[in-house]
């Protein structure tokens, strides 16, 4: 499956952005679905999980209550809705497919990664 996410840009603190995921080669309704981010100079950590169904999902703590995974299997399609953004979330944000379940934070258990979309917050 070929990931290609979208929808980064400069927003300033407390604004909002939503990023696209788009697949293709195969449907995404047999993945688990992850957004990841790496920061300047720091590794890369997850963000949000959204298991095949859509059912259940999963966030860091740090974003947790401001983002919003989810996902349409038809269209094939994954989002990131974030609110509230912090300059401390500027970042290349990555959409990957695979994951574990039971270990959705774990990069490592995703087989499928795009290339990156950059958010800078910033005023």
């Amino acid at each position: 499956v070929q990931l290609q996410a979208s929808g980064g840009g400069l927003v300033q603190p407390g604004g909002s952005l939503r990023l696209s995921c788009a697949a293709s080669g195969r449907t995404i309704s047999y993945y688990n679905m992850g957004w990841f981010r790496q920061a300047p100079g720091k590794e890369r950590e997850f963000v949000a999980a959204i298991i095949r169904s859509g059912g259940s999902t999963l966030y860091a703590d740090s974003v947790k209550g401001r983002f919003t995974i989810s996902r349409d299997n038809a269209s094939n399609m994954v989002f990131l809705q974030m609110n509230s953004l912090k300059p401390e979330d500027t970042a290349v944000y990555y959409c990957a497919a695979g994951g574990r379940t039971g270990l959705l934070g774990s990069s490592r258990y995703y087989g499928y990664w795009g290339q990156g979309t950059l958010v800078t917050v910033s005023s």
